[in-house]
């Protein structure tokens, strides 16, 4: 990776990194009643997930957050790569976002007050996708 690609990168790698290793970290130590939380959440809009343990749901989001995070940080991961992992934990999200009732205006995709944190995630969203486009011009190995 050239330093001008990687210039032009850094802000997103580093805020969409940061980011999602606290958020990762934060959930390492999650308790009986937090992890169940979490798992409830996610299983009611992917019910595939129900059938997880909550305390190994709660531990896989943490080591896939924390993971996507460090691909972020670290510079010789190709933007590519670190993009598409971004891109798909934040559709998850969003997916949250668009299928829980609650969270969007209705007729809208509007979130209401409650669906706030997660509609915030389309930035992570983007983020990724600039990476995975960035990274898919062929220019990473040039100089």
């Amino acid at each position: 990776m050239t330093t001008k690609t990687l210039l032009r990168q850094l802000p997103l790698r580093v805020t969409a990194g940061a980011f999602l290793l606290n958020s990762g970290f934060g959930k390492v130590g999650a308790d009986k009643d937090a992890a169940e939380q979490m798992h409830g959440f996610a299983a009611g809009t992917y019910p595939a997930l129900g059938k997880l343990d909550p305390s190994l749901f709660a531990k896989a989001l943490a080591a896939g957050e924390i993971a996507t995070g460090m691909a972020l940080l670290i510079p010789f991961v190709p933007a590519a790569i670190a993009g598409i992992g971004l891109t798909a934990f934040s559709a998850g999200l969003l997916g949250l976002y668009l299928k829980t009732p609650g969270m969007r205006k209705e007729g809208s995709v509007r979130p209401t007050e409650q669906g706030l944190t997660l509609a915030k995630d389309v930035w992570l969203f983007g983020i990724g996708l600039a990476l995975v486009l960035d990274g898919s011009t062929g220019t990473e190995g040039r100089s």
